[in-house]
């Protein structure tokens, strides 16, 4: 099995690695996230004045994606050529869920990343006036193919 290093630090300083050197590929990963709303909050969105939060969510989260490299200090800036985040409500808050896609040098999962962590934040956001108790949970990284560290999938434990 081939060792893993941590390539963003060396000689005890953070550096952007050098990625002029790899192949482009079409990269892609799928990240996931959930907000925990309660029934009040999940009965009011329809009426929320501050207009649809789902849809200002996956706004919000497709915007993200694209500005990840001036969020993350050490993030390539990369041309993506599509984004998409769903949000989908559920008996317990709402589900959200992000595919991003590049043909680059180096892999795209923090923008899949980004992308469900504002759209859940926006939903803090959007409903905060009725709850600031909302939850933010399990933001990971669903499946990632492309690139020289080959494919991921990351494994379901059943409960």
């Amino acid at each position: 099995m081939m060792e893993r290093i941590l390539s963003h630090y060396e000689a005890g300083r953070a550096k952007m690695v050098d990625v002029s050197a790899k192949d482009f590929t079409q990269r892609t990963a799928e990240a996931a996230g959930f907000v925990t709303l309660t029934p009040a909050v999940l009965s009011a969105l329809p009426k929320n004045p501050k207009g649809d939060a789902l849809e200002v969510a996956r706004l919000a989260g497709i915007m993200a994606a694209k500005r990840t490299a001036d969020l993350i200090p050490l993030c390539h800036p990369l041309p993506l050529s599509h984004i998409d985040v769903t949000l989908r409500l559920c008996e317990t808050g709402v589900a959200i869920s992000s595919t991003v896609t590049a043909t680059a040098t180096t892999g795209v999962e923090m923008e899949a990343l980004v992308a469900v962590s504002v759209a859940a934040l926006t939903v803090y956001d959007m409903c905060k006036a009725l709850d600031k108790g909302i939850e933010i949970r399990e933001i990971v990284l669903e499946r990632k193919s492309g690139g020289k560290s080959g494919d991921y999938q990351r494994s379901r434990v059943k409960a």
